[in-house]
C-alpha cells in the first residue's frame, strides 16, 4: 500500500457570481501544474488517509479522478511519499 502525506498546494480558482469556488489548476510543485478538466462533486468530507476535514472536490485531471480538499482556507492533496 502506498504511503500518503498531506501536501498543501497552490490552486488557481475562479469565483462565480454566486461566490462558489471552482479550482482551475493545481500546482503540485514548480515543474508540475495540472489543469482541472472537470469538477465531478463537492461535499464536506474527512480525508481518511492523512487526516483533515473540509470541502472535498472530486476532480477529473488528465482523465483520472482525484480529490482536492479545501481546509480552513488552504488547499491540500494526498500525495504519495
Amino acid at each position: 500500500m502506498d504511503q500518503r502525506e498531506k501536501r498543501y498546494v497552490p490552486v488557481i480558482v475562479r469565483f462565480d457570481a454566486e461566490g462558489k469556488l471552482r479550482p482551475l489548476e493545481i500546482e503540485f510543485d514548480e515543474n508540475h501544474k495540472y489543469p482541472v478538466d472537470k469538477i465531478l462533486d463537492v461535499r464536506r468530507a474527512a480525508c481518511q488517509s492523512v487526516g483533515g476535514v473540509g470541502d472535498r472536490y472530486t476532480c477529473l485531471i488528465q482523465g483520472k479522478e482525484t480529490y482536492l480538499w479545501m481546509e480552513k482556507g488552504r488547499w491540500f492533496v494526498c500525495a504519495k511519499r
